[in-house]
């Protein structure tokens, strides 16, 4: 972004020009509708860990810290028996994360950075101070207890040694691609003695870990270097406690990772790609004894990609999606037989914990009307006498935040697409629905592909203001397009070297049966999405433009060959394309929204961080650059501040300006209003044109 549109957007937010409803607006129904802050502000649970006893749940709240740009996080602790709540941690700046029973229950473990680098720190949960163990250069990746709770394991990235220390001091920094990488490898802090020890080294990155049930091994997966790229040589070792000799265990082609131990630690569970190079389809649970030997894919015949959980008596647990909903299974790895947990056929669960003897669980659920909630409850499975849906007993009330706001009603919705393919999706009705009559369509897409648009509560409060947009009206849909999670691997495969095009068949069928129900104004449709969503808006706003008044493209892809050659998951175009743009420059012709710009009219909102890594920016100067050529009304808005790759926002003030910039534009095009602008006006036709 140009420094006087930096400055102006800055001037705007300081002079309070960021145009929003009013904070207590009714909607049609009555309900308050939320400000884009205030959606933005809700308090959201997260990282339930119940206790090895089950009698108590730590989780984690995050909170919104406008003053210092940040989103706050600190640990909570709830009764599972009287549902008595208080806060564990407390820190003016700095969050508190990840925490961890030891395993007599009497300690939490967790992460925090108030010492600038993530460091793990011990509390007792009774009450009192914690206490700070880890000192580590570079912080704690991630950390596990050992079995008699006198050690806690941890992964750290290498320090820079003397040597890049002097080449920086005399050449400044610099990168060489593809060389110099820090690893990570594995420590043991022995908590008594305050002392780390490593146990792992060479030339590979340690990732997931875990201790056999014996604490004398621990066994972790690893890759040649921790670019993105390498993750297909992930594979799984067992390392000594002792004296830190490392046994390879699982060598085979593809990724293999995420070790889990069985109760008798006799064998390792992990997630297995069972050979292929790529994992963007669904993986397996593939078991194989501690000691070496033949690797047995158990969940072949379960359709979607399994999340390990837990290795308890009673099974391996492990968490999947079905279509919208999501929920905790079990399968057994002798029989391979395989249990749903759930109160409901129709639920969304998530953040399972169970406890070591698997009759317990902690979780988080929502549905249509309700924030995410931390619940507990016994481990039954569907039909069992709806034992877990009488017995969960619900430790939160997020969803009070919201108690008097107008809510949508949702529905999943499924049409037929081009191919026939059954396309399902998300809809939000507008509040005061009323039978009959027409209304705006607005598209949400979600990323992913793999990724998942579920029927829950005011979701999305980082990018696009739904919620609000529905108050004024409108209708919104969020398809489930063919690579969605949750609908078997078959249908993620069905825009593999169809990018762009079958996704677009997805949504465009999709608007057709919203019009054809008499839902829909046809001549009051506006798409939108980030990440891949984005990609599909871009290839939707130079393809088939003529169907919308507005596009917002965020994070999007405009030309696979530029994606290719820039991103930092280049296997991610491989896989899906099935070719180098070398090897098959047409397929990437074909999938690229840049290929059909001269055919673009419908104006185009495109928004991009300054230093995505996983989308790089010149797709959207590429894109940009096409719409300003054609003469099609569009605006560039590069972000700055996102953290971490740099692919979407990190930071309450980077959400606000995304949700504003984008209520402002389907204002302009779809409302026909004009709302003070927090940028620079900088749209439409160029000069001369």
């Amino acid at each position: 972004m140009p420094r006087a549109r930096v400055t102006a957007f800055i001037t705007a937010i300081a002079l309070g020009l960021l145009i929003q409803p009013a904070p207590h607006a009714q909607s049609a129904a009555g309900g308050e509708t939320p400000t884009i802050d205030q959606l933005i502000s809700l308090k959201r649970v997260g990282s339930p860990a119940i206790s090895p006893n089950g009698q108590w749940v730590a989780y984690t709240v995050r909170d919104t810290n406008w003053d210092e740009n940040a989103y706050h996080t600190e640990i909570w602790l709830a009764d599972a028996k009287s549902g008595e709540l208080r806060q564990l941690t407390s820190h003016a700046k700095k969050s508190s994360t990840s925490p961890s029973w030891s395993p007599d229950g009497t300690r939490l473990a967790f992460a925090t950075d108030r010492d600038d680098k993530r460091q793990v720190y011990v509390i007792d949960p009774r009450g009192g101070e914690a206490r700070k163990l880890t000192a580590v250069e570079e912080g704690v990746g991630g950390f596990a207890w050992s079995p008699d709770g006198k050690s806690i394991a941890y992964t750290s990235t290498e320090a820079k040694t003397e040597a890049d220390k002097d080449r920086e001091k005399k050449f400044g920094e610099f990168d060489v691609i593809g060389e110099g990488y820090r690893m990570s490898h594995l420590w043991v802090f022995d908590i008594a003695a305050q002392k780390g020890r490593r146990l792992t080294s060479g030339a590979f990155t340690v990732g997931q870990f875990a201790w056999s049930p014996d604490g004398t091994r621990i066994a972790f997966d690893h890759r040649v270097n921790p670019a993105n790229t390498s993750g297909a040589t992930a594979d799984i070792s067992i390392v000594s406690v002792a004296d830190g000799t490392v046994r390879p265990l699982v060598t085979q082609a593809g990724a293999d990772s995420g070790p889990v131990w069985s109760p008798d630690g006799s064998k390792i569970a992990f997630a297995s790609a069972m050979t292929r190079e790529f994992s963007f389809l669904n993986t397996s649970i593939a078991v194989i004894p501690a000691s070496g030997g033949r690797i047995e894919n158990i969940s072949a015949a379960f359709d979607e990609d399994p999340s390990i959980v837990r290795w308890t008596p009673a099974g391996i647990f492990f968490a999947a999606s079905d279509r919208t909903w999501s929920f905790l299974y079990s399968i057994d790895p002798a029989t391979r037989a395989v249990k749903k947990y759930s109160p409901s056929d129709r639920w969304i669960g998530s953040g399972f914990s169970l406890t070591p003897d698997g009759q317990t669980v902690a979780y988080i659920a929502a549905d249509a009307s309700t924030l995410g909630e931390v619940y507990v409850s016994p481990v039954a499975p569907l039909g069992a006498e709806a034992r877990s849906a009488k017995a969960a007993r619900k430790l939160t009330d997020m969803s009070a935040q919201v108690a008097r706001w107008a809510k949508s009603a949702l529905e999943v919705v499924s049409w037929k697409s081009q191919d026939g393919a059954t396309i399902e999706g998300v809809l939000h009705k507008p509040i005061g629905f009323q039978a009959g009559k027409k209304y705006p369509l607005f598209v949400v897409i979600h990323g992913g592909p793999t990724g998942v648009s579920r029927p829950t509560a005011f979701s999305s409060a980082s990018i696009y203001p739904i919620d609000i947009w529905t108050a004024k009206g409108a209708l919104v849909l969020e398809p489930n397009y063919r690579g969605s999670a949750g609908y078997g691997e078959a249908f993620r495969s069905l825009n593999v070297r169809n990018l762009g095009v079958g996704d677009a068949w997805d949504v465009l069928s999709g608007i057709d049966h919203l019009i054809k129900e008499g839902l829909a104004d046809p001549n009051q449709v506006g798409t939108m999405g980030w990440s891949q969503g984005g990609y599909i808006s871009a290839f939707l706003t130079t393809h088939d433009s003529a169907r919308f008044k507005a596009v917002s493209v965020g994070a999007g892809i405009s030309d696979w060959m530029t994606y290719y050659v820039n991103t930092d998951i280049t296997q991610f175009t491989r896989h899906y394309l099935k070719a180098t743009p070398w090897d098959d420059p047409e397929i990437y012709a074909k999938t690229s929204p840049i290929t059909y710009v001269k055919t673009a009219k419908a104006p185009t909102l495109i928004q991009h961080g300054a230093t995505d890594q996983r989308v790089p920016p010149p797709n959207a100067f590429q894109l940009y650059r096409g719409l300003q050529d054609v003469g099609v009304p569009s605006k560039l808005i590069i972000y700055k501040g996102f953290e971490g790759v740099g692919h979407g926002p990190s930071k309450p003030k980077s959400s606000r300006a995304v949700m504003q910039h984008n209520l402002e534009w389907f204002d302009k095009y779809i409302w026909g209003v004009s709302t003070a602008p927090t940028s620079q006006d900088g749209a439409g036709v160029p000069k001369g044109k």
